[in-house]
C-alpha cells in the first residue's frame, strides 16, 4: 500500500496523521508573556519555517510546574514560536493573522468567560464552542494546575488538544 493510499484511508476513518517537522528553538521561562497580543517579532525571526496554524491559549498565566507542563504541551503539538500565543481571558481581540486559528481555554473559568456559557467544564469539554462572538473555534479543557494535581486527567486534556487540532485541520 502506498503512502498516499494509507493517508486516504486514515482520513476516511477520521484519523489525523501527524508528521514530524523541525520545531523552533526551545523557549525559556522569560518568553512566556503575561498577555502577548502578538507573539514577539524576535521569536518569529528565530526560525525560517513558515507558520501554518495559530493557537490562542487562554487561562491563568502558568508558573512553576504548570509552566513546564504548558511548555511540554507546546512541544508535543510541534508548534513553532510564531504559531501560538498565551493570552489572559480578558484579551478576546481577534489575532492579526491570516492563518487558521483555534482558541484553547485552560479551566472552567476561562471556558465560561470566553464562550459566554454557564455550564460546568464537564459539559463544555468535547464540544467546539465559539470565542466571545468571534468566528474562532474554542475548545475547553482542564486548568494546568488541575492536571498537575490529578495526572489521570492528562489523557482527557490530550483528547481536547487533539480535538482542537482536528478543528484546525478542517479550517
Amino acid at each position: 500500500m502506498s503512502t498516499e493510499q494509507r493517508s486516504t484511508f486514515l482520513k476516511e476513518m477520521g484519523i489525523s496523521e501527524w508528521s514530524l517537522r523541525q520545531a523552533g528553538p526551545a523557549f525559556t521561562p522569560e518568553e512566556l508573556p503575561q498577555d502577548s497580543s502578538s507573539n514577539s517579532e524576535s521569536q518569529k525571526d528565530q526560525t525560517n519555517l513558515e507558520p501554518r496554524v495559530y493557537w490562542l491559549f487562554y487561562g491563568k498565566t502558568p508558573t512553576g510546574d504548570a509552566e513546564l507542563l504548558f511548555k511540554n504541551i507546546v512541544r508535543a503539538l510541534g508548534l513553532l514560536p510564531s504559531e501560538w500565543e498565551w493570552r489572559l481571558v480578558s484579551n478576546t481581540s481577534v489575532p492579526d493573522t491570516h492563518l487558521p486559528c483555534v482558541a484553547f481555554a485552560f479551566g472552567q473559568e476561562a471556558a465560561q468567560s470566553l464562550s459566554g456559557e454557564r455550564e460546568p467544564l464537564e459539559s463544555l469539554r468535547d464540544v467546539v464552542l465559539e470565542l466571545a462572538g468571534h468566528d474562532i473555534p474554542l475548545v475547553a479543557s482542564f486548568d494546568l494546575t488541575h492536571l498537575l494535581a490529578k495526572p489521570s486527567d492528562k489523557a482527557l486534556a490530550w483528547q481536547d488538544l487533539l480535538l482542537a487540532r482536528s478543528v484546525l485541520q478542517s479550517l
